[in-house]
């Protein structure tokens, strides 16, 4: 592993790089924050990618390249005279210092839970911080994410469940609600119906310690291997998907099933 030093001494030539860049290649020259930001959520993506398969050298390599994004964005915003990857790195200290007074001031947390419950206390009291406790949560995170946020951001100001099995009779009731939209056929309720029991779900989730995202990732994974492998042993014996049965399909799907797939 690197000094102090060593590790100053690598990002400070990233910059020096991205600066020579920004003036010498069209490309990069041409970059605004407008241009960048597809771009930099496909970066995210790749980086969680790779930390789902746990892929020790391609999250070194994608965290580099979400690394070059926020030093481009700091890049900008210095050429427009507002911000320097400086401001962006104090401002960030400041608020870890501000946000963790259990560790730099005289606030007890000894658990992660008490930490996250000061955190939203804390954020609540900062002079730019969020107004509201869900304020916080950003209206553009997928649904999945943004639920489990908010339902985590009320638990810590103690709106949750006394204890996690109460969360069922909550999940009952939801696809009975759902039930008795689909016999009426109104599309619109049965819409807001199964959003109320994602809802109920992703609370399962988080009060049984499982992240949602993670575990359906891990379900569309395992879809993926199966569904891979009944066409595999379609081509295998010469026939189409479409011309085989249900039957046969869910026949190959056990086999993939039998062998962990």
């Amino acid at each position: 592993m690197h000094t102090r030093e060593e590790k100053i001494e690598a990002i400070g030539k990233v910059i020096d790089t991205l600066d020579v860049l920004r003036v010498k290649c069209p490309w990069d020259k041409k970059q605004t924050n407008e241009s960048l930001r597809p771009y930099t959520i496909e970066e995210v993506y790749e980086l969680c990618e790779a930390l789902i398969k746990n892929d020790s050298p391609n999250i070194s390599k994608e965290l580099g390249d979400v690394l070059l994004h926020v030093l481009f964005y700091a890049k900008i915003g210095e050429e427009k005279g507002e911000f320097d990857i400086a401001d962006v790195a104090n401002a960030l200290n400041s608020k870890l210092v501000f946000r963790h007074p259990h560790v730099f001031g005289d606030v007890s947390a000894s658990t992660a839970h008490q930490v996250e419950v000061n955190w939203e206390r804390i954020k609540l009291k900062e002079h730019d911080g969020n107004k509201t406790v869900l304020a916080g949560v950003p209206s553009s995170l997928p649904a999945l994410i943004k639920a489990y946020r908010i339902q985590e951001k009320a638990a810590n100001v103690g709106f949750d469940w006394e204890h996690p099995e109460q969360v069922w009779q909550k999940v009952k009731e939801e696809i009975a609600e759902f039930e008795t939209e689909v016999v009426n056929g109104d599309k619109d309720r049965m819409e807001q119906e199964m959003g109320d029991l994602f809802f109920a779900l992703i609370n399962v989730s988080r009060l049984y310690g499982i992240l949602p995202e993670n575990a359906l990732d891990r379900t569309n994974h395992k879809f993926i291997n199966r569904f891979n492998y009944i066409e595999m042993k379609a081509r295998e014996m010469g026939k189409n998907l479409k011309d085989m049965t249900l039957g046969e399909m869910d026949e190959l799907w056990n086999e993939a099933k039998s062998l962990n797939l």
